[in-house]
């Protein structure tokens, strides 16, 4: 292999590791699911990741986060019809953040993933 090439996959791959998340949790709510003007699905939900460790006093703890969670598309269209409130989910996205002047004037900033890809593990039975 060539030193040029090596470089470019080298960037390739740190490229794509700039911004990427990866979050295995449980869906909070039922997601919103909205229909824009084009035709194009966009879902609204949020997930709970969980960490447990143990204290140095031997007592476990566990942290429970919440991340939201925006999908668009087909990837929308699949939440909408299998992914329900308390539905474990794997998702792989970008990390996004925004701004938006809420009804009364007031700045309001956000921070979500922008879902690409979706595994929903199989139900235990």
């Amino acid at each position: 292999m060539e030193s040029n090439e090596l470089s470019n996959i080298i960037y390739h791959i740190m490229n794509t590791l700039k911004n990427n998340v990866q979050l295995s949790g449980n869906v909070g709510k039922a997601p919103e699911i909205m229909t824009l003007n084009t035709g194009t699905k966009l879902a609204k939900f949020s997930i709970a990741t969980r960490e447990t460790f143990t204290k140095q006093n031997g007592e476990k703890t566990t942290i429970t986060q919440w991340h939201n969670i925006v999908a668009w598309g087909k990837l929308a269209e699949l939440v909408e019809k299998q992914v329900p409130k308390g539905r474990e989910i794997e998702i792989q996205g970008k990390l996004n953040s925004r701004s938006y002047e809420d009804k009364n004037g007031i700045r309001k900033y956000v921070t979500e993933v922008v879902c690409r890809e979706l595994i929903l593990p199989e139900k235990e039975a």
